[in-house]
């Protein structure tokens, strides 16, 4: 890791230390962790450019994808209103991404220039691209971030002229996968794991309309089975009801808000029609992908957008009946990618090796449960599966939590950090 910026804004500093002597009070074990994860974007991942833009890498791999900066830096959004310099900076990557967006909306990953680094797949070229898998959340994240950061900050600055093209761009994209048999989107990529390419000529497996939108890939960035994956399509229901307020209140577009909100009520209910599958263990759940033909998966990744996150996302309340039986469903053996050992219980990716534990599913389960033990106990997994790095890792083995993936992943560290500094604030200590 090297530091990007030439200085960290100090109200992150300051927060940083205090979120350190608050933990060496509450829970000592994660004192030294919490100041270094939540300063770990600022201080490695992000740097200015010399058109004073801003530009975000994942940590160890020198890209910014939409959804991992996105991530990276939601931990920061309420301190942004009292640092002028962090508020210059987050408005920069909201402006970034707006216009990464609108060079490809189908890539997930970008160059910091048109370098032409990145993957040489099969599919439409752009050197400012490093990997053009399509994902529904990839153009999720920069309406969530901009939403957010409007919502904190009441900043309007934001929502320029390419701010707006990159919604009508989004707007066309996921209009166009509800009916994926038409598209123009092709991916395929050689010499590689199955996961990494799209079958069926790179167009993927086939599906029927549902109102849905289809995606080529999970944000695990391994390809989808069935084309519809229900919790990117619950993102994009949510982004574009954030859509539909800001066409309408900020560029007074209404015939652009109704398309807006028109389109999020047709995934929701293709979510509700097609999405729930009836499991005699659990009842009604959420599944993780259909076609819309009658073919579902029934499980979850630990990556975000996640059936565990749903709660996060803002689609439905942690206490709804629906989400609380997909809850119990994915936290069970019954889930494939649900794994447990002497260290560690939790959820996992096909992603990474078989049996390893994500953090980011474990702080995941801690931000949306409201159960006070079961928060304890997440955090008494991630104090002991940390290897003595004192960060948060991609994966990691619950019987060697030595042996792990990424030694250097800004979006974990994040959200970790976002969960200490959410449950401070709260007063879940007292």
């Amino acid at each position: 890791m090297q530091k990007m910026l030439e200085r960290i804004p100090d109200i992150l500093s300051l927060r940083g230390a205090e979120l350190a002597n608050a933990y060496k009070e509450v829970y000592p074990e994660l004192a030294p962790l919490v100041k270094q994860c939540f300063l770990n974007t600022i201080d490695t991942t992000v740097k200015r450019l010399e058109d004073d833009s801003f530009f975000v890498i994942t940590g160890d791999i020198p890209a910014m994808w939409l959804r991992d900066s996105a991530a990276q830096v939601k931990p920061y959004i309420k301190y942004a209103g009292r640092d002028q310099e962090l508020h210059k900076i987050i408005k920069g990557i909201i402006q970034k991404q707006a216009e990464l967006v609108c060079i490809d909306p189908y890539a997930n990953a970008f160059n910091e220039s048109a370098n032409g680094a990145g993957h040489k797949d099969n599919t439409k070229l752009n050197d400012s691209v490093w990997e053009r898998k399509y994902e529904v959340d990839s153009l999720c994240a920069p309406i969530y971030l901009s939403w957010q950061f409007w919502k904190e900050t009441r900043e309007k600055d934001i929502f320029e002229e390419k701010y707006l093209e990159m919604l009508r761009n989004i707007l066309k994209v996921f209009t166009a996968e509800q009916h994926h048999e038409t598209s123009d989107y092709f991916f395929q990529r050689t010499d590689c794991v199955e996961t990494d390419t799209l079958p069926v000529e790179g167009k993927g497996n086939p599906v029927a309309y549902t109102g849905m939108t289809w995606s080529g890939f999970r944000p695990s960035d391994d390809r989808c089975v069935y084309g519809y994956l229900i919790p990117a399509n619950m993102m994009a229901a949510t982004a574009l009801s954030y859509a539909e307020e800001i066409c309408r209140t900020i560029y007074k577009d209404e015939e652009l808000a109704g398309r807006c909100q028109k389109l999020s009520d047709e995934i929701r209910e293709g979510i509700e029609k097609y999405g729930v599958v009836h499991h005699e263990k659990y009842g009604d759940i959420y599944a993780y992908e259909t076609d819309g033909m009658g073919h579902y998966i029934l499980m979850d990744d630990a990556n975000s957008p996640s059936l565990l996150s749903i709660p996060y996302l803002g689609y439905k309340d942690a206490s709804d009946e629906l989400y609380r039986n997909t809850r119990r469903f994915i936290l069970s053996e019954d889930n494939p990618y649900f794994y447990s050992g002497r260290y560690a219980k939790g959820v996992g990716s096909p992603h990474t090796p078989k049996g390893f534990i994500w953090h980011i599913g474990l702080t995941m389960q801690a931000l949306t449960s409201t159960d006070r033990d079961e928060i304890l106990e997440c955090l008494k997994m991630i104090a002991d599966t940390h290897a003595g790095r004192n960060y948060m890792h991609e994966s990691f083995d619950p019987e060697n939590p030595e042996n792990f993936t990424r030694d250097w992943f800004a979006w974990a560290n994040s959200i970790f950090a976002e969960l200490l500094d959410q449950l401070l604030i709260r007063g879940f200590w007292h």
